[in-house]
C-alpha cells in the first residue's frame, strides 16, 4: 500500500509533552467499526465497565533503560566529534545495536567514550568500539564492560530516551524517570515505553480485579526503531527492526484457556499485540515464544490472537498507525483520528488512548 494513505494533519498543540495526573484520568476513545462507525468518548478509568468478566488484558512488562548516551569519538589517538547514541537491541553480554548521531562521524574502528568524571563510579567513563555500520545510522557497539557491570554503567551514564517529538521540545528531567515507566515494569531492556500501559494505576488494576477481568504479562523489549520514519513510498519497501520478546508457556496456556471459555484477549499496546501475533499458530492458538520478532502488520493482515486493542494515538505515516488501521480499518481510523483531533485529544506517548475493536 502507498504510505501516503496513512497520512493525516495533526496540529502541533495536540502533541502531549507531559502525561495527565493521575494516569487513569487520560481520555479513552472507544472505536467500534461498522456502518456507521461508533465513537464513544470516555476516560481510561472507565475501562473496567467496557470489558466483561472473564476477559483478559495482556500487558508488556518491559522496563525502559536509560539508553541514550552522549560522549566523544576517538580516532587514531585523536579526540573528535561530540556524538550521541541510542541503544536499541542487546546482542550479547557486551555488544549492542545502536543508532548514532551524527552517524557520518562514526565508522568501524572508532572508540566512543561516554561519561565524565564525578558523574558515576568506576573509572569515570565508559568506552565502546564501533564494530560495524549498518543502514540508517545503525551500528554495532562493543563495550569494554560486560554483563551486570555494563548494565550498571549504562544506568549511571545514560538518560531516559524520550521520543524525538517530546525531546525536541523540552529536556528530559527527573519526572520522566517515573512518567515514562509503567507501574508494572519488571524486566530491563526497552529503550521506548509501551505507552498504552502508562495509563494504568494501582487503583485501576484493583478496579479491573473487582470486575473479574484477568491480566497476563508478556515481555517485548521495545527498540528505538519504533521511532524511525517509513522512508519508502510503499509499505512493501519498509523493514522493521527486530525486537526481543517472550511469552511463557504458562501465559500461552492461560490465554488459550480464556478463549476456550469465551473470554476475550485485549492487548494493552501495539507491542503486546505484535508479540502475541508472533506467538500464535495459524489456528490462533498461543504458543510459548522466546526470541526476536520483526513482524510488520499492515492492512490485509489476518489477526489470530487478539480480540481488542488499547493503544495511544500514533504518528501519521508510522508503522503503528498502519497496524491500528489493519486492526480496525483504514477509513475507520481516519474517522476516529479526525474526531480525536476535533475533540482535542492528546496525542503520542504521553497522550490519551483509544480502545479499538476489530473490523469484521
Amino acid at each position: 500500500m502507498k504510505v501516503d494513505q496513512f497520512d493525516f494533519e495533526l496540529p502541533e498543540d495536540r502533541i502531549a509533552l507531559r502525561p495527565v495526573e493521575p494516569r487513569d484520568a487520560a481520555r479513552l476513545l472507544g472505536v467500534m467499526p461498522g456502518d456507521p462507525v461508533r465513537l464513544n468518548d470516555g476516560m481510561v478509568k472507565d475501562l473496567p465497565g467496557l470489558l466483561a468478566p472473564g476477559d483478559c488484558l495482556v500487558f508488556n512488562d518491559t522496563r525502559v533503560i536509560p539508553a541514550r548516551l552522549t560522549g566523544v569519538r576517538h580516532r587514531d589517538g585523536a579526540t573528535g566529534a561530540q556524538i550521541e547514541i541510542t541503544l536499541h537491541q542487546r546482542l550479547d553480554s557486551n555488544r549492542w545495536l545502536a543508532f548514532g548521531r551524527p552517524a557520518k562521524r562514526m565508522k568501524p574502528g572508532d572508540r566512543l567514550r561516554f561519561g565524565a568524571s564525578g558523574r558515576a563510579c568506576m573509572a569515570g567513563e565508559l568506552d565502546a568500539d564501533v564494530e560495524a555500520r549498518g543502514e540508517g545510522g545503525e551500528m554495532t557497539l562493543s563495550f569494554a564492560l560486560s554483563g551486570a557491570v555494563l548494565d550498571e554503567a549504562i544506568a549511571a551514564y545514560g538518560d531516559m530516551p524520550l521520543p524525538p517529538y517530546i525531546a525536541g521540545k523540552r529536556p528530559t528531567d527527573r519526572r520522566d524517570e517515573t512518567d515514562y515507566q509503567t507501574v508494572y515494569a519488571a524486566r530491563d531492556g526497552a529503550v521506548a515505553a509501551p505507552t498504552a500501559g502508562l495509563h494504568f494505576t494501582p487503583e485501576l488494576m484493583a478496579s479491573l480485579d473487582g470486575r473479574g477481568i484477568e491480566r497476563a504479562f508478556v515481555t517485548l523489549h521495545v527498540g528505538a526503531g519504533t521511532f524511525l520514519p517509513v522512508k519508502s513510498d510503499d509499505t512493501s519497501g519498509h523493514r522493521m527492526h527486530a525486537e526481543w520478546g517472550e511469552v511463557t508457556g504458562d501465559v500461552a496456556e492461560r490465554l488459550n484457556a480464556v478463549r476456550r471459555r469465551g473470554g476475550r484477549v485485549i492487548a494493552v499496546g501495539t507491542t503486546s499485540l505484535r508479540l502475541l501475533e508472533s506467538a500464535a499458530d495459524p489456528d490462533g492458538n498461543m504458543q510459548p515464544y522466546h526470541g526476536s520478532t520483526d513482524i510488520f502488520i499492515t492492512p490485509g493482515y489476518t489477526f489470530r490472537a487478539v480480540d481488542a486493542l488499547m493503544t495511544n494515538f500514533h504518528l501519521p505515516r508510522s508503522t503503528l498507525f498502519m497496524l491500528v488501521s489493519a486492526f480496525s480499518g483504514l477509513e475507520v481510523l481516519h474517522a476516529a483520528y479526525a474526531h480525536a483531533i476535533e475533540q482535542r485529544y492528546r496525542f503520542y506517548s504521553y497522550g490519551d488512548a483509544c480502545l479499538l475493536w476489530p473490523a469484521r
